[in-house]
């Protein structure tokens, strides 16, 4: 398919046929370590990346809580914003936002016309040589970096698909470039050890940037004071020039003292949960302080603002309560690191009488690593499938899952909104009040997931009326 006629559709039914167009095509996770079409596209657009500044974000976790946190703190600084994440929950316009919000969907479809035709000359000049289509994720980053630029904005902030030197977003120099905490993950891309991982990841690091660079695992150290070195630029390292220095656990979120070079910001309200995301915030603040700077010097940003800042914050998907009575959890990590971090933040935060888990779990992920860290916090747990091709079967997950938690802590339902209402009602049967259930173990899962109890929110809300 190389040309949509979008004549006589609805906005709604033109936006569809232009994500089913793009998801057509190879997906994100479809890694291939080359920035030739992503920049012969960009090219011809006329470069829109560098029209603007950029904070560039990486790292295994934490990526577009970090993202997130740092797009609020410069746009409460009366900058226009562009923020750049991936994946999203329900609709792909959410990866695109201007000043806070996703794309319109009549700037959407502008912006898919206005495009297209260097996309799909990219395309068969590519296909001409024997490669391939530009991809899912590159054909985003175009987009995202031509909406910017039209828009246009002050400041992009842009969360990297995978790795960072090879990623599509990697067109784009930094002007602060952070690397979150690094662990095992998509290791059939990006390598089979930590160093391997982080020198992928380093790769956002450019000349005249400055790196914030987060509390790492001892191998990945050296990769990073490595890289920093051979590019020459500066870096704030966390527990060295910048710190958590105290958190409190809140109602709504938590409260944290922060430490950088230019001040120490005491007791900002962060309405996220556990200590990672704490850390993000640190990263988050760093970063804009460092972008703000005067002549290169650090310096303290307005107290009021920063508070404001970190109090509009939300991250969707990220220990997101979206149902009460029984309360319902959503959690996007998929991963040994993210789940340790998730655990962690709810025995602080919330105290159930029991905790019941729906898990789905995609094919690429150490299924059997994130089964064993959920168990301590799951009193039950009800195995299901995303609707993702690359979801592993429920009946063998089920499996993984009998071996962790024994066979009586298991049950095992085919689709996810079975699986919802599986654990709602153990939920409810086994402890009147006080129990919760808890979605986690894939993006895919969770997406869906609040899109099911969104539509019976209205429903009910329909039926209350």
């Amino acid at each position: 398919m190389t040309d949509l006629d979008l004549g006589g559709l609805s906005l709604d039914e033109a936006e569809r046929e232009i994500y089913a167009h793009i998801l057509s095509r190879n997906p994100e996770h479809d890694f291939e370590p080359t920035l030739d079409r992503v920049k012969a596209a960009c090219e011809a657009l006329g470069d829109p990346q560098r029209i603007f500044r950029v904070v560039h974000v990486t790292g295994t976790n934490g990526k577009t809580s970090t993202a997130r946190m740092a797009e609020s703190l410069i746009r409460e600084h009366g900058l226009r914003t562009g923020l750049f994440t991936s994946p999203h929950l329900t609709s792909v316009r959410e990866r695109i936002q201007i000043d806070g919000e996703p794309i319109a969907q009549d700037a959407f479809v502008r912006l898919w016309q206005d495009v297209a035709p260097i996309i799909h000359l990219v395309d068969a000049r590519s296909q001409q040589e024997g490669g391939p289509r530009l991809s899912f994720f590159e054909v985003l980053a175009v987009l995202a970096y031509a909406a910017f630029a039209d828009a246009p904005v002050d400041v992009a902030v842009v969360e990297v698909g995978m790795g960072g030197t090879w990623d599509a977003t990697n067109v784009a120099d930094a002007d602060v470039a952070v690397i979150g905490p690094v662990a095992m993950d998509h290791s059939e891309w990006l390598g089979d050890t930590l160093a391997d991982i982080a020198a992928e990841k380093a790769g956002i690091i450019k000349p005249g940037s400055v790196a914030v660079i987060a509390e790492q695992a001892e191998p990945v150290v050296p990769v990073l004071r490595h890289a920093v070195a051979d590019v020459g630029v500066s870096a704030l390292w966390e527990g060295e020039q910048i710190e958590v220095v105290d958190r409190q656990p809140g109602v709504g979120g938590q409260l944290v003292t922060l430490r950088t070079p230019a001040a120490t910001y005491a007791e900002l309200f962060v309405p996220l949960y556990g200590a990672h995301q704490a850390g993000n915030a640190l990263l988050a603040l760093a970063a804009v302080e460092s972008l703000l700077a005067d002549g290169g010097e650090p310096r303290a940003l307005d107290g009021a603002v920063v508070e404001a800042g970190f109090a509009a914050v939300s991250s969707p998907g990220r220990l997101e309560a979206v149902r009460t009575s029984p309360m319902i959890l959503v959690d996007a990590a998929h991963n040994p690191h993210g789940i340790d971090a998730l655990v962690d933040a709810l025995e602080e935060s919330f105290h159930f009488e029991a905790l019941v888990g729906v898990v789905g779990i995609l094919r690429d992920k150490d299924a059997e690593s994130i089964l064993a860290g959920l168990e301590p916090a799951l009193d039950h747990v009800v195995i299901t499938a995303s609707s993702s091709p690359r979801a592993v079967p429920a009946d063998e997950l089920g499996e993984i899952a009998r071996e962790v938690f024994g066979d009586d802590r298991v049950t095992v339902e085919q689709r996810v909104p079975d699986a919802l209402d599986a654990a709602v009602q153990r939920a409810e049967r086994d402890h009147d009040m006080g129990a919760g259930v808890l979605v986690v173990g894939s993006i895919t899962l969770v997406a869906e997931a609040r899109i099911l109890l969104s539509a019976d929110k209205r429903k009910g809300a329909g039926q209350a009326r």
